[in-house]
């Protein structure tokens, strides 16, 4: 067992002193570059009926020591989990193996068998030294607990809590499963530029950079979304993209810098048909990789099962405050709501109506919801509703509070969308970096002929964290963004 005692400095002094021996006479675990893993652990316990007295090669980091004198016990970890070996002194270098550290990378060969308590192990006839740990393993009982060190540490949370595996291994069988679903219902996925001139398609504070060879200022792309529709002019009626996007705003546990989305856009279909697939999605991942359309989040119940809530915007906050914006003056609406929240910079019916939905109503969506018809301030690629002028023909996601997607009917008029753009221009002027930038190649595009369309985005992490019941969507990130320590 490692001596504890040490300090942590003592403790790496020791292991580099062995190194140094095994390099010296002419053992360097550094230099060796292959080993044939015949089996992994789980792959033993589930075949061990067929494979019991017969010869395995397995390898992983050592976890657990135990030494009893001539016979030794060590629980290996590798990439399916962790099965325990039995040593003792009849294999030729067992003094070399009393001398391996908890975290060295071992491979080993020898018989599969029983111990008398019943669990499954190999019998070692050959054990070699992989790859010496030079830093001690957190200690078993105290663990890793810190998030901070988890979170830059990665490698190191991995290693020292194995649950912590289990929902990245969730994360990848999510991602493949939504492509698994979107190719199937006949999308085609595609890539589109991370670096680009004009930051686009979303209302957020872009990552600014600089191209040399081409003396071109640049952002980090904060969404896909005008290169996909740009595609679907180009005759691709169904595409989607899974990618990386940037947005150099405030962090928290729903928010990370970097973060994954999905964007579908569909030709021939509106935001009615961007909710029936959204819904049919969810639900589709659900059935594949979580096993039950019912889950519990932080202790509450959520029924994804059934056809989910679709409400508009102005029936929602008239739920959750009493007020109707629809039978309101502006000036009644300012009155109603001075002095119970944050207004906006700019008073409009579709601003105050935005803000009081934040503020009041957002929080009390638990159950799935679509909320559906937002004001034109707000949504400048969206296609107004023929219904209402005011608003347009787009929809959120809402569940547990949170948004999970949003989509619209996208806006193919290029005058109405060059006055939009040129909205967002003087807003951006007036100090909102938030705003949308001119893009006139976009305009140009369309202007070649937009087909009615569905677009639709899916913040991945948060759908995630959602199937994984993490709180944080650094728990859904293997290495999410985090301040340099000094």
């Amino acid at each position: 067992m490692e001596n504890t005692e040490l300090s942590l400095s003592e403790q790496m002094q020791i292991r580099r002193e062995k190194l140094a021996e095994l390099q010296a006479a002419g053992r360097d675990p550094f230099g060796i570059t292959t080993f044939n893993q015949s089996h992994k652990s789980q792959d033993i316990f589930a075949s061990f009926e067929k494979i019991e007295g017969k010869s395995v090669s397995v390898a992983g980091r050592i976890i657990l020591k135990r030494m009893m004198g001539k016979a030794s016990f060590c629980h290996i970890l590798d990439g399916a989990g962790k099965i325990q070996l039995y040593i003792n002194d009849e294999i030729s270098n067992y003094e070399d193996f009393k001398k391996f550290d908890i975290g060295d990378i071992v491979g080993a060969s020898g018989e599969v068998f029983k111990t008398k308590t019943g669990e499954v192990s190999v019998r070692v006839k050959q054990i070699t030294l992989l790859s010496k740990s030079l830093n001690p393993l957190p200690d078993k009982h105290g663990g890793l607990k810190d998030p901070d060190l988890r979170y830059r540490e990665r490698y190191v949370d991995l290693i020292a809590n194995p649950e912590v595996k289990n929902v990245f291994v969730m994360r990848s069988r999510i991602i493949t499963a939504m492509r698994e679903f979107l190719n199937a219902e006949g999308f085609m996925e595609v890539e589109t530029p991370i670096l680009q001139t004009i930051a686009g398609g979303a209302s957020a504070r872009p990552f600014v950079t600089h191209h040399n060879t081409l003396n071109l200022k640049m952002y980090m792309r904060i969404a896909p979304e005008l290169y996909l529709k740009r595609l679907i002019v180009g005759g691709f009626e169904r595409v989607y993209e899974i990618g990386r996007n940037f947005r150099n705003e405030g962090m928290s546990y729903k928010h990370n810098p970097e973060f994954t989305m999905m964007e579908l856009y569909q030709a021939y279909t509106d935001y009615s048909g961007m909710m029936d697939i959204t819904e049919k999605m969810f639900k589709h991942i659900l059935d594949k990789v979580v096993g039950n359309r019912k889950i519990n989040y932080e202790g509450t119940e959520i029924n994804l099962d059934g056809k989910w809530k679709r409400i508009t915007m102005v029936d929602a906050v008239r739920e959750s405050t009493g007020l109707d914006f629809n039978a309101l003056s502006l000036s009644q609406i300012e009155t109603a709501l001075k002095n119970k929240m944050e207004m906006p910079k700019t008073k409009t019916w579709g601003t105050l109506l935005n803000a009081a939905f934040e503020e009041f109503a957002e929080k009390t969506l638990i159950q799935p919801t679509f909320i559906i018809d937002y004001p034109i301030e707000v949504s400048p690629l969206a296609k107004k509703s023929p219904r209402d002028p005011r608003l347009t023909e787009r929809f959120e996601l809402f569940i547990n509070g949170g948004e999970f997607g949003n989509a619209y009917t996208e806006l193919n008029d290029p005058i109405d969308q060059r006055e939009r753009f040129e909205q967002q221009e003087r807003e951006r002027k007036s100090g909102d970096d938030e705003a949308h930038m001119m893009d006139d190649d976009f305009i140009n595009a369309i202007e070649y002929g937009l087909p009615p369309t569905g677009g639709l985005g899916i913040g991945v992490d948060r759908m995630i964290m959602l199937f994984t019941n993490q709180h944080s969507i650094r728990d859904v990130l293997l290495f999410p963004t985090m301040k340099p320590l000094k």
